[in-house]
């Protein structure tokens, strides 16, 4: 899918990435959990094939650990959904992807609306 974006004539404003949120029901559900380092280097390959667009940590962001948020910060995403629920699932807190960047030294920069 990356490589598709990738090779599209302008890249895409911005690529979500998602971690596997299981919701009972739903195609993926007892999927195998994909590995954290499979996770980053996803990350990673986005940011180098589409260094313009904004590699965003979507989906499952409440399910991980700071240390696997810090390690997609620093392997390329520059972005993430903000705010308390996305359309199937709830959303890390505000309050906590406050302190976390203040913990990492990351500055919120203002969000340009999407229309």
């Amino acid at each position: 899918m990356l490589q598709q974006l990738a090779n599209l004539p302008q890249h895409p404003q911005s690529v979500p990435i998602n971690m596997l949120v299981q919701i009972e029901g739903t195609p993926l559900f007892g999927a195998e959990d994909l590995n954290p380092f499979e996770f980053v280097r996803t990350v990673a390959a986005a940011r180098l094939i589409m260094p313009h667009s904004h590699v965003r940590l979507s989906a499952g962001r409440s399910n991980m650990s700071d240390e696997l948020q810090a390690l997609c910060f620093l392997a390329g995403a520059n972005s993430i959904f903000y705010g308390e629920r996305l359309l199937t699932t709830d959303n890390t807190e505000a309050d906590e992807d406050r302190q976390l960047f203040k913990r990492l030294g990351i500055r919120f920069a203002e969000a340009a609306a999407h229309t």
